[in-house]
């Protein structure tokens, strides 16, 4: 589980590619006060497991369905990412509950500057977009932010000059691809208000004549 509080910018060093997998080599620094092989990374918002360590940075495995569903098969040496480890059980709960399962990936549309805040309009798929409210959380490549707009196709987040100059948001462009993951709570409550029909329970044969009948 991550907090959407981004530790550091790391910088892809090397990519090799599978057939429909690939191995990504990751530089970075604060994060690896602690890291150790088997722990959980955090790479653009997708969770990920550390295979290696070196002195300067660690190895991560992506799998076929992970580089599908997510903007890593886009990222090549010099990348940069954003990256977070798995949250500490005393640590502080700066973003909101962060998975790093990722739900699609959406487009940069329009980035507007605001005083000083930056606007970045993102258009999304539908199965994404459901989930989306107006002063709901959303994470953007792993960054925890407050939706400040939703619209049929598209959302709009209000970015703080802090966010924009720690994270990979602030060097993003019009027309670059992020990947996206809504709150998780939106998609529990959905799922046990509407469940599917094979986990529908049977209908009660307990009635009110069934009880009458028998003595109670």
């Amino acid at each position: 589980m991550f907090t959407g509080i981004i530790e550091e910018l790391g910088t892809v060093e090397r990519v090799t590619r599978g057939r429909v997998s690939a191995i990504l080599a990751i530089r970075a620094e604060a994060i690896l006060s602690d890291l150790k092989i088997g722990d959980s990374v955090a790479v653009n918002g997708v969770c990920l497991t550390a295979t290696s360590l070196t002195g300067h940075g660690f190895t991560a495995d992506v799998m076929h369905e992970t580089l599908d569903r997510s903007s890593l098969a886009g990222l090549g040496p010099g990348s940069p990412v954003n990256l977070e480890r798995a949250m500490a059980a005393d640590g502080r709960f700066g973003g909101h509950i962060v998975a790093g399962h990722v739900d699609g990936v959406g487009t940069i549309t329009a980035i507007e500057q605001d005083d000083n805040a930056i606007w970045f309009t993102i258009t999304a798929p539908e199965q994404v977009l459901r989930y989306v409210v107006e002063k709901g959380s959303i994470a953007i490549d792993g960054i925890s932010l407050t939706v400040a707009r939703v619209e049929p196709d598209r959302f709009a987040v209000s970015v703080i000059p802090h966010t924009a100059a720690v994270t990979l948001l602030g060097r993003r462009r019009v027309g670059d691809r992020v990947n996206l993951e809504s709150d998780i709570i939106g998609k529990y409550v959905e799922r046990l208000l509407r469940p599917t029909p094979e986990l529908k329970t049977k209908e009660s044969k307990l009635t009110m004549e069934f009880l009458s009948k028998h003595g109670f």
